[in-house]
């Protein structure tokens, strides 16, 4: 083999070796609704803790089966020591790669962005059916899944929204709702289980 045909073939060895392991490449699932239900919110009466120096102040329990719709990793700011992933998420038709396919959507700056040149569903159900959620994970092992997870996966997690708060007078609240918009409107997520759904074991609904 000559020298140039050896280079040619490490080169795309090692490209080919890079995307495989690409963390960003997409899951696809096919058309139809795959998180049909809405996360699930409860009072909680579990008491404050520290973590990384931080309090965590659960206020409500936490369970959601959603759509990955994006995904961006943080660790410059001063929120990432906490949170150093946050997944936009969708469910209920949001879920439906046939609707996602007609959004844009991206993230930015702790925000998640979508665009449309025609709406597909009503303004109000893209609103009430996805959020940006900041990760918060309890252990490494919870975090290293995290980390693997794809855009475009199914996931289930649960724990607790939270608000954090340090010394130096820094503090992060957590939305409770899933029908607000625009600052503050994110979920802060304390995850204490973490897993994707296996392509093969997705159930489609109408």
């Amino acid at each position: 083999m000559s020298v140039n045909k050896l280079l040619f073939l490490s080169i795309f060895l090692i490209v080919a070796g890079i995307i495989a392991k690409d963390p960003f490449s997409s899951v696809s699932y096919g058309p139809g609704v795959i998180a049909p239900d809405p996360p699930k919110q409860n009072n909680t009466d579990v008491g404050s803790f520290f973590h990384n120096d931080i309090k965590v102040d659960p206020k409500a329990s936490f369970e959601i089966e959603a759509k990955v719709l994006a995904k961006k990793n943080y660790s410059s700011d001063p929120e990432s020591i906490a949170s150093p992933v946050d997944l936009a998420l969708g469910w209920g038709r949001m879920s439906d790669e046939s609707i996602l396919e007609k959004i844009s959507i991206s993230q930015r700056k702790r925000f998640y962005y979508w665009r449309v040149d025609e709406f597909p569903i009503p303004r109000s159900e893209i609103e009430r059916h996805s959020a940006n959620m900041h990760l918060i994970p309890a252990n490494e092992s919870i975090e290293r899944k995290i980390e693997e997870v794809e855009p475009g996966a199914l996931v289930r997690f649960n724990g607790y929204l939270v608000n954090l708060e340090r010394d130096n007078g820094w503090h992060w609240n957590t939305s409770l709702t899933r029908n607000d918009t625009g600052g503050g409107a994110c979920e802060l997520v304390w995850v204490e289980e973490f897993d994707v759904i296996h392509q093969s074991d997705v159930e489609f609904y109408e």
